[in-house]
């Protein structure tokens, strides 16, 4: 069967590969989940490991198959599957369990090892193939109603995440009712976020470079958030306005904006880094003014990465409730499909040019 892969450390060696068709007796004890592939997002992390930047096939293995964002249909379970039934639509967790007690007790997104396995990024292969095949433990049900915002299950799962901890940790304060919050960064997981902080009743700021009217604008003010533009109303400007921020989550990709928002956190807050900054470029903060604040402000600095099953579960309940309380506003985040895996040069290209693709996906197959 097709799938597209990449052989890691090779920069732009995207392509086609022809691998063997999964079967449910792949997953031992009688937990196989075989799924056939619908659709499967792309983003950044899958031009960075085309770009060589990072990524390892998995063990005798030359090729890595890409893709973690999936959406699926069951075709086959094995005899001790009771979690899922054959035509159920389904998604997948991406990290898988190491060796660790945090691997062992299943927040296996929170290994302390150095080596870690996750499905299309390392030592695992992905999801953008015809078939594949799971534990039951790391398939997620999607219900029906939700089919139209396929891809967005994994993206939202990280977006759960980050706000979850940190509002765990907040529990520090014993009493923590955030009331401003800013999301730094309109793509994807930014928008995503801007919606879990409004069913929470925060306001929310989502800010970015480009001026509105645009499409991330649209999204945002149809979710009751402010877009704000950071060409018209630089980041401490913001602050002095509206206040301070409660919660801050960063998505946007910029070590500068990521050191940058440390500045607008109010006394008590928590600042959230979800995006990955590769590279080796250095900014300059001011470490003196940065030091008095956050200790004497009891302020917070977390980093969020990846997701859990309880985090897919806790994303596809605020889809569901997004859905209600702001209609046909998430899916407006899916801009841009691509129609088969023969395309995947098309896929990449996109990634890589189209600043428009808010969100690129592959139609794999129909259902």
């Amino acid at each position: 069967m097709k799938a597209v892969a990449v052989y890691p450390g090779q920069k732009n060696s995207v392509h086609l590969e022809d691998i063997p068709k999964p079967s449910v007796h792949d997953v031992p004890r009688g937990r196989g989940v075989l799924v056939r592939v619908l659709k499967v997002g792309v983003d950044a992390t899958d031009k960075e490991i085309n770009d060589a930047l990072y990524g390892n096939a998995p063990p005798g293995c030359k090729y890595l198959v890409l893709g973690h964002e999936s959406f699926g249909i069951v075709e086959e379970v094995g005899e001790n599957v009771h979690r899922v039934k054959p035509g159920d639509f389904v998604t997948a967790t991406v990290r898988r369990p190491g060796g660790s007690i945090y691997d062992r007790i299943g927040t296996y997104d929170m290994t302390s090892e150095e080596v870690y396995y996750e499905r299309g990024i390392n030592l695992l292969h992905g999801f953008l193939t015809e078939y594949y095949v799971e534990d039951e433990e790391y398939v997620v049900k999607v219900p029906p109603g939700l089919k139209h915002l396929h891809v967005l299950m994994e993206p939202m799962s990280c977006a759960a995440k980050a706000v979850q901890q940190a509002f765990e940790v907040q529990r520090r304060m014993r009493v923590w009712r955030p009331e401003i919050a800013f999301v730094l960064g309109a793509g994807q997981i930014g928008l995503l976020t801007t919606l879990i902080l409004k069913l929470r009743g925060l306001r929310v700021y989502t800010i970015a470079r480009s001026k509105p009217p645009l499409l991330k604008s649209e999204i945002v003010e149809g979710m009751e958030g402010n877009y704000i533009s950071t060409a018209e109303t630089p980041l401490e400007e913001l602050a002095r306005k509206v206040g301070k921020a409660d919660l801050i989550v960063d998505a946007t990709g910029s070590s500068q904006i990521a050191f940058d928002a440390m500045r607008t956190l109010g006394h008590n807050g928590v600042l959230v880094w979800t995006s990955i900054t590769g590279g080796d470029r250095q900014v300059d903060v001011p470490s003196d003014r940065i030091n008095l604040d956050w200790v004497l402000g009891n302020k917070l600095l977390l980093g969020s990465v990846n997701a859990n099953r309880e985090h897919f579960e806790s994303g596809i309940k605020d889809l569901a409730l997004g859905e209600v309380m702001y209609p046909g506003v998430i899916e407006k985040i899916l801009t841009t499909p691509v129609q088969g895996l023969d395309n995947y040069q098309e896929m990449m290209k996109l990634l890589v040019e189209d600043n428009a693709a808010l969100k690129v996906y592959v139609n794999v197959s129909d259902e």
